[in-house]
């Protein structure tokens, strides 16, 4: 998606005013500038086990960031397009670690640089759904690793609530620092501290800090809400409704959905053999089908006709109300295609319902979104500035290009989402 009129004229601003100031502030300007040229950063946030990066997988349409606590979810983790899949590790000194992708296609578990040395892993990927959008997948907040929670900060609210580290090198920090959106994933409930993280990154987008345009809440695992494989949505919905009302002054909106079922099918795990093996399972006597998805213990470990090696994969893609949604829907429409199975798994999980709510919610307002980014990183440039007269050349043109028509775009995107 290319520069828009507003992210174009804050662009147009950092080429008019950079040359003339010093340095060290000119730097910085033009790191503004080169951000606008990028896809719209968008970090991934939230509590630890919140099911952030399998989010971060159904985004990108691969299974790439590791699901299962390691080294690997305790780091910031970039993923933007490449024209080749790459992992870059990247030291705090600027210097970069290449690795392939492991043979499962993901980041791999070790990455070969002590964990103190690492700033961030930058992930290039052939997905076509990066072209346009670079996904940050963040360590969880608040989790009891101190180090954890300060990483996710420290990315998130850089110079706000939590400042780089002073040892993180420009190349690295420019890196990582700072989102101009957020998804936030939390599950059951919002909590104080979700709250305050929220919070924290609203009053950093200081031109958009009257209105949540760009933050999402995601209300992820709904399916764990009712006991077995009971129906989650008639109980997600209203959740979310609630959720959306408590968090009103914060996100656009909240979207429930099933994120290990969104994974899977976006991802493309589901094969034949898979199908087929629930399909053998829809054909089982009712009162057997209903002993067996009692339980996760039932399932894997009763008599059956599917070996019990298949029923624990399925598990582990679909878990049990993927498993009985899939079954249900089998035994009603014996004849049904894998392709029409894996499409009615997507529905069930709200996935489609979210991809719809982050095109209207960020990719539509890209433009307005990374201008008003743009103009608050330049402020915040103009207040740390030790030189008065960088202070006043950046401020002076920051106040003209606000003065534009044009720029009344974002007050209108406030109000309307206000009202």
């Amino acid at each position: 998606m290319g520069a828009g009129p507003l992210s174009a004229r804050v662009a147009a601003l950092c080429d008019e005013v950079g040359p003339r100031l010093s340095p060290s502030v000119a730097m910085h300007v033009f790191n503004v500038r080169r951000r606008l040229d990028e896809p719209l950063r968008v970090a991934i946030a939230g509590r630890l086990k919140a099911g952030k990066s399998t989010l971060v997988n159904a985004l990108i349409g691969r299974r790439v960031a590791p699901t299962e606590v390691g080294e690997c979810t305790r780091l910031v983790t970039q993923f933007r397009y490449g024209t080749a899949d790459r992992v870059d590790v990247v030291r705090r000194d600027g210097s970069r670690v290449s690795l392939p992708l492991d043979e499962s296609g993901m980041i791999p578990q070790r990455l070969g640089v002590p964990r103190a040395e690492i700033a961030f892993v930058d992930v290039m990927l052939t997905s076509d759904r990066l072209r346009d959008l670079t996904v940050v997948d963040t360590p969880g907040l608040s989790s009891t690793n101190v180090s954890i929670s300060d990483q996710a900060r420290r990315f998130l609210f850089q110079g706000s609530a939590a400042p780089l580290d002073d040892d993180l090198d420009d190349a690295s920090a420019g890196a990582v620092a700072g989102a101009e959106a957020i998804i936030y994933v939390f599950t059951q409930s919002v909590r104080d501290d979700d709250m305050q993280a929220l919070e924290a990154f609203r009053s950093m987008s200081a031109r958009l800090a009257s209105s949540p345009i760009n933050s999402l809440g995601v209300f992820n695992k709904v399916d764990k809400l009712v006991t077995g494989t009971a129906d989650p949505w008639p109980v997600a919905g209203p959740l979310a409704a609630d959720q959306t009302k408590v968090l009103r002054r914060v996100v656009s909106d909240v979207v429930p959905v099933v994120g290990l079922l969104a994974e899977t099918t976006e991802a493309g795990r589901l094969t034949a053999a898979d199908c087929e093996a629930l399909r053998a399972l829809a054909q089982l006597p009712h009162t057997e089908r209903l002993v067996l998805l009692a339980s996760v213990d039932l399932f894997t470990t009763r008599e059956c006709v599917v070996p019990r090696e298949q029923r624990e994969r399925l598990l582990r893609m679909l878990d049990l109300y993927g498993i009985a949604f899939a079954i249900a829907q089998l035994a009603a429409h014996p004849q049904m295609g894998t392709g029409d199975l894996v499409r009615m798994l997507l529905q069930a999980s709200g996935f489609p319902r979210l991809r719809r709510t982050l095109d209207y919610a960020f990719r539509w307002r890209t433009d307005a979104i990374k201008a008003g980014w743009g103009l608050s990183s330049l402020e915040k440039v103009a207040s740390q500035s030790a030189r008065a007269q960088d202070r006043e050349l950046l401020r002076e043109a920051i106040e003209r290009v606000l003065q534009q028509p044009g720029y009344h775009r974002l007050r209108l995107l406030e109000v309307a989402q206000q009202v």
